[in-house]
């Protein structure tokens, strides 16, 4: 099973390096290497879920701790880790597959681009050491850039891989800061061996200060609000094989690496009380402005984009309750919700390529003849607001169940007016209801690559609603695992034995229970609520409030104001972390 971990990184990287050297030589009609590898890469990752062991230790060049210190480096993988790392694998496959029909260039750089990034992911969601979580995560950021800028003609598409670059830098050096500043407390990168050494003591303002920088450089990644400026911009403009994984798993793979390096590091040696409000506070900031933005857009992927954010701050604020109920919610809804989105990424790709627009003014009523496409564009939407008994429900439910109520109503306005903005879009677009979308503000240039073969969309539409149907499907998993799963995770002196120990501890028993009748009420308003906003805005044209305007012209596009708002956040963020 050890092999097993380090093919999961290996094949993917290895079929990307074989396609770049063949680049030159080879034909497009060679791309099929890559979503073999990346489904070679789910098979390998599934293995890894389905393990019987609770932690499988990887020591790379047989480098294994002893007497407490870990000096190799090493992989660490948990249900949780080897769950996302078999999400990720799964988003590439199918990413991969439309790309061979939707990008229309010959070469295979693009390919060889996607399987580092899909690649650098799993290595991200396997890792048990700090400064190679950072590598990793370096590794499908930069990957990131050079695909959200991959149509290199377009000047929209240069200016949001070059915000997205630069803003995420600026994480990229407060990550780094903190680890250093960890390094130098304990003299460890592995994680495990970070938690048992800081558990020693002393608790003191720089323990809070290196977690708080890198809460902030990964929050940059998670595009949580304020660092949240790069993400329309990247999105608008980025292809659709790319916006599959960027919305469907690369912000939450930030959250991830934050609940990671918290319950194996730093559970226990912070204030739990203070840190919980931070988060939480950032988690529904973040899911309001996203929600509000949202709602405000005609551009669709600037809209999917916002709706994407929206839903991070629901992760956040979910994760941020610091309880292993919490991090079984949202490991759910992070899957649900990540296949759910690419589907909607998928349906507007249809659009895109039928009719080389994605400004939902210029759409109204033309998609009559994509009725099937508009029915999962609607499932998507009433599944993002919670449609019983499927795979967002559930997760959103086990959130609840651990969160005070005031968070399950800010839940529900959040998931309601996301759901209603995408329903309004659904009913303009496919059906032709109600007045027509005024113009965007924020609208990316026209489409340079015009319309795709009536295959390409056909397989466009095939691969959106199996990607719906999976994440509705999400409902199904049996709750028993994943309660293991997110006691294992959530288990700091469990995971630093088995690590540095090489014994393993009883995990605590977590018990979770279907979704109650609160569950269903909560669903129950936040569909309500999504039906009233499409209604209303389907009807009339409501207009923006100066607020919301103002907020609005704060995405500038430009990266000089991201980089300032992002570094007064983070000067905010510690200030909050370090001094309560």
């Amino acid at each position: 099973m050890t092999t097993v971990a380090a093919l999961s990184l290996l094949v993917p990287l290895a079929a990307a390096c074989l396609l770049a050297g063949a680049s030159p030589f080879a034909s497009r009609r060679l791309a099929w290497l890559a979503p073999a590898a990346a489904l070679a890469a789910v098979a390998l990752t599934a293995a890894l879920m389905l393990r019987d062991e609770t932690r499988l230790l990887v020591w790379f060049g047989g480098w294994e701790p002893r007497a407490g210190v870990a000096l190799g480096v090493g992989f660490a993988v948990d249900g949780i880790g080897a769950g996302l790392a078999l999400f990720v694998a799964v988003l590439g496959t199918a990413a991969l597959a439309l790309a061979i029909r939707v990008i229309p260039v010959q070469g295979l750089l693009f390919d060889a681009l996607m399987l580092v990034f899909v690649g650098a992911m799993i290595g991200y969601c396997l890792t048990g050491d700090l400064f190679n979580l950072f590598v990793f995560f370096e590794l499908m950021s930069v990957a990131a850039y050079v695909l959200v800028g991959y149509e290199v003609r377009r000047r929209s598409a240069l200016e949001g891989a070059l915000t997205f670059a630069v803003t995420n830098s600026v994480g990229s050096i407060l990550l780094l800061f903190g680890i250093g500043l960890v390094y130098g407390r304990t003299g460890a990168l592995n994680l495990a061996q970070i938690g048992r050494t800081l558990e020693a003591g002393p608790h003191d303002t720089l323990v809070a200060v290196a977690f708080a920088l890198i809460a902030c450089g990964l929050l940059v990644k998670a595009a949580v609000v304020p660092f949240h400026l790069w993400t329309a911009d990247a999105y608008a403009v980025a292809p659709t094989p790319v916006c599959i994984l960027l919305a469907g798993a690369f912000s939450e793979l930030g959250l991830y690496g934050l609940a990671r390096v918290y319950w194996t590091a730093f559970d226990g040696v912070l204030a739990a009380g203070d840190l919980r409000a931070v988060l939480i506070g950032a988690g529904v900031l973040t899911g309001v402005v996203g929600a509000v933005m949202c709602a405000v857009q005609h551009h669709l992927k600037r809209m999917l984009a916002f709706a994407t954010i929206a839903h991070v701050g629901l992760f956040l604020a979910g994760l941020g309750l610091l309880s292993p109920d919490g991090v079984a919610g949202v490991a759910v809804w992070v899957v649900a919700d990540g296949l759910v989105k690419a589907g909607l990424f998928a349906c507007v790709a249809v659009v895109q390529h039928r009719f080389g627009t994605v400004e939902a003014s210029e759409l109204h009523g033309r998609g009559r003849a994509l009725w099937p496409v508009g029915a999962v564009f609607v499932a998507g939407a009433l599944t993002v607001a919670s449609l019983p008994p499927f795979g967002s429900f559930v997760g959103k439910a086990l959130v609840e169940d651990a969160a005070p109520g005031w968070i399950a109503v800010a839940m529900l306005l959040v998931t309601g007016l996301v759901g209603g903005t995408l329903l309004r879009t659904a009913g303009r677009i496919f059906w032709g209801l109600g007045v027509p979308a005024p113009p965007d503000p924020a609208g990316d240039e026209p489409e340079e690559h015009g319309r795709e073969s009536e295959g390409g969309v056909g397989i466009l539409g095939v691969g959106a609603g199996l990607l719906t149907l999976a994440g509705m499907a999400c409902g199904l998993v049996p709750l028993r695992q994943i309660a293991g799963a997110a006691a294992a995770f959530t288990d700091r002196r469990g995971y630093a034995a088995a690590v540095l120990d090489g014994r393993a501890l009883e995990v605590p028993a977590l018990s979770l229970h279907g979704p109650g009748a609160a569950a269903y009420a909560y669903a129950a308003g936040s569909l309500a609520l999504s039906v009233a906003v499409a209604a209303i805005g389907a009807t009339r044209r409501v207009p923006v409030p100066r607020p919301v305007e103002a907020l609005r012209r704060l995405h500038s596009g430009h990266a000089g104001d991201y980089v300032a708002l992002t570094v007064a956040g983070a000067a905010v963020l510690v200030s909050l972390i370090a001094l309560r």
